[in-house]
């Protein structure tokens, strides 16, 4: 293809119109631009801030493999300020994101990582002894707490005490405010974000987020001063960890980090694990496969022998393809103009590298809309082909330990439980903050898991 200046074609419909379908209809949005323009196209902005989706293989490999001086990522990202805060490593760019990057990537991988399976078998454990088998439970409120719970444990290196109970309960409140529909409108339409008092949406909000803050930073500066130097914890590592000038993390920073950590992997984590129980319960096939793997483990498996499970990997995988948790990975501010699938994007242009679009493609992914993780079992699929925790340097840095999560929590539920939805009814994705999920309501029934027959389950 021939570079133009020109952009790719795109729908030129009034912003509020289509703000309405991206809040409201985020998977059909794109799809339906897509079926109309396209691998390629552009949503037109004011002035030159067009916004150009990219879905092929070819394209996203061009935009995470560019010189990352081409690109502003953070500044894509300040809509996000409120949350984060100003130290979040999703908000940073250039030599600060790199240090920060490298501060924060290590206790998020290898051994230490793996250290942390019991931990969340247990919790899972935990939360879903509490299930009364053979009555409906609302499947979105279990997930997020075991996911909270974890997040808890593993990275704030709590697992008991007032400081738990009050962190949990204010930051269920604020995650899931964060996830509301009035949210997930405020974030395009800043008047929303105004503070008018405490009994207004955005006054409360801002109210429980200061609380959260005081916690956060006693419970930092408390962990500094601790004598227990063998400490596991991400928090403790990270309070530990050096960057190449031998400087560490200031709590400003380390409270922004764990804020990110809080936000990028609870909602996040809890979405796919609901995801995957409705799949695994809607197709008999998945569900015999699976626990007839499961049934190789005995009674008290080791954490890092079900992490290696081929097909349990395979269910996880395919549960992030189809409908990935976010749709799109992080948006690209171009700096200095550059050529991506053949279009010369001019500064100011932001590209978005469409996660969705990329997993539904016919070439790559037969038959893209049905559930079938023998494709991960046939093939290898390239980062740029699959890519749930985006790509490049701005490629999620939990991505091995909420896989790692993933396949433990499913393990340990699965092993004991049969989970059904009420209803039987398809369910489709709802927008969810800035991910697509369940919708919030959804329904799941409990029973004890019989112990499989090995039967032969064409597949």
């Amino acid at each position: 293809m021939t570079a133009t200046l020109s952009l790719p074609d795109g729908p030129k419909m009034p912003r509020f119109l289509r703000l309405m379908k991206f809040i409201f209809q985020p998977v059909q949005y794109v799809e339906d631009f897509a079926k109309t323009y396209g691998d390629t196209f552009t949503i037109w902005g004011q002035d030159d801030s067009h916004i150009v989706y990219f879905s092929q293989p070819e394209a996203l490999q061009q935009i995470f493999t560019a010189d990352s001086n081409h690109f502003e990522s953070g500044r894509g990202n300040q809509v996000l300020k409120f949350l984060l805060g100003t130290n979040s490593l999703t908000l940073m760019d250039g030599d600060r994101h790199q240090r920060q990057r490298q501060l924060l990537t290590p206790p998020f991988h290898g051994e230490k990582m793996r250290a942390y399976g019991d931990a969340i078998r247990e919790i899972a454990q935990y939360v879903s002894n509490r299930w009364q088998t053979g009555k409906p439970f609302n499947i979105r409120a279990s997930m997020q707490e075991i996911s909270l719970r974890a997040i808890l444990r593993v990275v704030f290196g709590l697992d008991e005490g007032q400081r738990l109970e009050e962190l949990r309960q204010l930051l269920t409140s604020v995650l899931e405010f964060s996830s509301s529909p009035f949210m997930s409108t405020a974030l395009f339409f800043s008047f929303l974000r105004t503070d008018f008092g405490a009994w207004s949406p955005w006054g409360r909000f801002l109210r429980l987020r200061q609380k959260i803050d005081e916690l956060i930073l006693a419970q930092i500066r408390e962990r500094r001063h601790e004598s227990n130097q063998n400490r596991q914890d991400i928090l403790s590592l990270l309070i530990s960890a050096r960057d190449v000038n031998g400087q560490s993390m200031s709590d400003e920073e380390l409270r922004d980090e764990l804020m990110t950590m809080l936000v990028a992997g609870h909602e996040t984590t809890a979405s796919a694990l609901i995801w995957a129980l409705y799949w695994i319960d809607c197709l008999p096939q998945v569900r015999e496969k699976l626990l007839r793997e499961l049934d190789t483990l005995g009674d008290r498996p080791d954490p890092n022998t079900i992490a290696k499970l081929p097909y349990l990997t395979a269910v996880c995988q395919e549960t992030l393809r189809i409908y990935p948790i976010a749709m799109t990975a992080f948006p690209r501010v171009v700096k200095s103009p550059i050529e991506i699938g053949g279009y010369k994007l001019p500064a100011g242009t932001v590209i978005i590298p469409s996660i969705y679009l990329a997993h539904h493609r016919e070439e790559v992914y037969p038959q893209p809309k049905q559930f079938k993780p023998e494709r991960f079992l046939e093939r290898q699929f390239s980062t740029y082909e699959y890519l749930p925790f985006g790509g490049g340097n701005r490629r999620c840095i939990g991505m091995a330990f909420a896989q790692y999560e993933m396949k433990i929590v499913l393990a340990t539920i699965l092993s004991r439980f049969q989970v059904s939805l009420v209803g039987k009814h398809p369910v489709r994705p709802v927008r969810r903050g800035l991910t697509i999920a369940t919708p919030a309501g959804m329904q799941m029934i409990a029973t004890p898991q019989k112990k499989h027959v090995s039967t032969v389950v064409a597949v």
